[in-house]
């Protein structure tokens, strides 16, 4: 096969997969190959799935509530979250036994699916995971400022403007990533991001709790017209979507040891029990105590003691600068592989500058659009809709039939083809129900107006 991506016939049988076997051949030097100015082939899948479990943890977990229960209710809620996060766990767990193939190790998506399909899906890949990855950047910093804004108001009547605290995260964000440029440097932040993980949603589960035994005036009742209750359901389902995967599987997988499948799988394990059973906890909590009155991020409905109110806002504000690494290394990764100095230290000599300046202005532009549009819901909505779906359902169900279908049994070809229409389906349905959103608060927001 053409390394540049030369799209082979359906009867094309130059594809090879074995994962056990691939771990163990050299890489040839082509345009898919090792690299990077990060590192890779170095991590335990204990750090991975500590890192899984952290990230998926950090404070976006106080919006679900909002997004995906009071959208869908009690039965299709419960139903959606668990039926959704399996079929998430399923194509992720399908997606990392392709990591390597003719005994290449692909260590991005988009050179994954080019050398499989050609040079317009590695471009479509490479566009869809930054977008998603931007996107997720950007919600990031918008849940920092609003934590900070949170610490603020339980000391001042008049606190500050959002975007004066979304200017401080950004600043944040960026002095924490070009310290710690890469996945594998975070190894000695994990740990303490476990521990705060863990502190924060103990100290608001204890006052959620108490808030919903004395609430007795909670309403689960669904509102709105039949037309907006269905685009609302299907944002909920880019939400949680979003709770459960990032768009960069190969990407996290690069870091692991050998053998990477194997380890990749327990890491992933780890979240989907693990981490799954704090952040739909939190979700199914925090909409039982408030209701269809809780809002899109859960402090704010906190009563108390303020003491706990600051320092769960403290906690999220810490932890989410660690959890935003890990969803926009990619990007760094591309722009470091490119501007820097391949081979010598990344705070050494020019790359010094270099770095610095790549950080400077990849969170200054983030910050900038962040600022400009506060709407944490949509941002989660837009995320998990026309990108997240297809790097997550659709482009696993494509490796596979490319690689391995000739010899699959039919039925299994048919649950492939069937999960890439299904994601076909869902990817616009859940597209226009966020533009939809977007549009409506763009229309009413006045920009750099308080949110």
């Amino acid at each position: 096969m053409d390394v540049e991506g030369r799209t082979s016939n359906a009867n094309d049988n130059s594809l090879t997969h074995n994962p056990e076997h691939g771990q163990e051949k050299d890489i040839p030097n082509d345009s898919y190959d090792l690299s990077t100015a990060h590192t890779i082939d170095r991590d335990s899948w204990q750090q991975v799935g500590l890192m899984l479990v952290t990230g998926f943890n950090c404070g976006w977990i106080f919006s679900f509530s909002n997004l995906i229960m009071v959208p869908l209710g009690w039965t299709w809620g419960v139903i959606l979250l668990f039926v959704v996060g399996l079929y998430t766990a399923y194509a992720n767990w399908l997606l990392a036994a392709f990591h390597f193939i003719d005994g290449r190790r692909f260590i991005r998506y988009r050179d994954l699916m080019g050398f499989v399909y050609g040079k317009k899906m590695y471009h479509l890949t490479w566009i869809s995971q930054f977008l998603t990855l931007l996107l997720e950047n950007m919600g990031f910093i918008l849940l920092g400022g609003k934590a900070l804004k949170e610490i603020n108001s339980e000391f001042s009547d008049s606190p500050l403007r959002l975007q004066y605290y979304i200017a401080i995260t950004g600043a944040a964000y960026l002095i924490f990533s070009f310290s710690i440029p890469t996945l594998s440097s975070m190894r000695n932040w994990l740990g303490a991001s476990a521990v705060v993980t863990l502190a924060y949603i103990v100290f608001l589960l204890i006052v959620v709790v108490k808030d919903g035994k004395s609430n007795t005036n909670k309403d689960f009742n669904i509102t709105g017209s039949k037309v907006n209750k269905v685009f609302n359901s299907f944002g909920a389902i880019s939400a949680i979507i979003v709770t459960n995967t990032s768009g960069m599987l190969p990407e996290i997988q690069s870091t692991l040891r050998k053998p990477a499948v194997k380890n990749m799988r327990k890491a992933l394990f780890s979240q989907y029990t693990v981490g799954a059973l704090f952040y739909y906890g939190v979700t199914i909590i925090g909409y039982w105590a408030y209701g269809s009155m809780v809002s899109s991020y859960l402090p704010e409905n906190l009563s108390g003691p303020r003491w706990i109110n600051v320092i769960v806002n403290v906690i999220v504000f810490l932890q989410s600068i660690v959890s935003q690494h890990m969803f926009v290394v990619p990007i760094h990764e591309a722009l470091d592989t490119r501007f820097l100095e391949i081979g010598k230290g990344m705070h050494s000599g020019k790359n010094f500058k270099r770095l610095f300046l790549l950080r400077v202005c990849f969170y200054t532009g983030n910050t900038l659009v962040a600022a400009a549009f506060p709407f944490m819901g949509d941002f989660v909505n837009l995320l998990g809709s026309f990108s997240l779906v297809p790097l997550t359902f659709m482009f696993p169900s494509m490796l596979f039939l490319k690689i391995k279908g000739k010899g699959a049994r039919i039925e299994k070809k048919a649950w492939h083809w069937i999960n890439i229409l299904f994601s076909f389906l869902l990817t616009i349905a859940t597209t226009i129900s966020a533009i939809r959103f977007i549009i409506d608060n763009i229309q009413k927001y006045q920009f750099f107006a308080d949110a």
